[in-house]
């Protein structure tokens, strides 16, 4: 989506709002960018290279997310960090708060190591990486600072939240790293080094 946004030459927000018809996607959207300040990030770090944020939305079994990254770029060692997410979230009537924000920032944090740093690594027909001691997944160090937004939809019935937030986080960071480097990552994990620059 944000590709088409450049291509028509407008805000990855503004393209998504003129073409989404979804008002439950819609109303996550809305909500996501409200509460991180897109436009008033956005500003401050347009054409950047140290600083970039990238959203991204989508629907999985019945709910809807739509997530916002701000991460800092250091394009000549081919390294970013990834310094906040913000997600919306909605899955019908919300039942538990607690348990459904804390079920979201689980998924979050598993979006993270998918995007950055899990992989099956193979050679010669072998697993390189057979044991979790090899396998890399987010530490503590790794998580950013996490906001979540709940939109509570009493008039829809529940559905499950388990898996839905995970859907953004990687297109998110994506987005930015491209809007910073101007070079779009199309596998996971994302690695460092693709967008180092010459």
């Amino acid at each position: 989506m944000d590709e088409l946004a450049v291509s028509a030459g407008a805000d990855p927000l503004a393209f998504r709002l003129r073409h989404l018809k979804h008002e439950r996607l819609r109303a996550v959207l809305e909500a996501a960018v409200e509460r991180f300040d897109w436009a008033g990030r956005r500003s401050r770090v347009k054409g950047s290279e140290a600083q970039a944020v990238g959203l991204a939305c989508g629907t999985e079994k019945g709910s809807y997310v739509a997530t916002c990254v701000e991460l800092s770029v250091d394009r000549n060692a081919g390294r970013f960090k990834v310094a906040e997410v913000c997600v919306a979230f909605e899955c019908g009537a919300v039942q538990n708060p607690l348990n459904l924000r804390k079920q979201i920032e689980g998924c979050i944090i598993q979006g993270l190591g998918g995007a950055l740093h899990e992989e099956i690594r193979f050679a010669e027909g072998r697993i390189l990486n057979p044991r979790f001691s090899g396998y890399r997944v987010p530490r503590f160090r790794d998580v950013p600072l996490i906001e979540t937004v709940l939109v509570d939809r009493p008039d829809v019935p529940s559905v499950g939240a388990g898996e839905t937030p995970i859907v953004a986080v990687a297109p998110a960071i994506a987005n930015a790293l491209a809007s910073a480097t101007g070079v779009r990552i199309r596998s996971l994990p994302i690695r460092n080094r693709e967008f180092r620059s010459v």
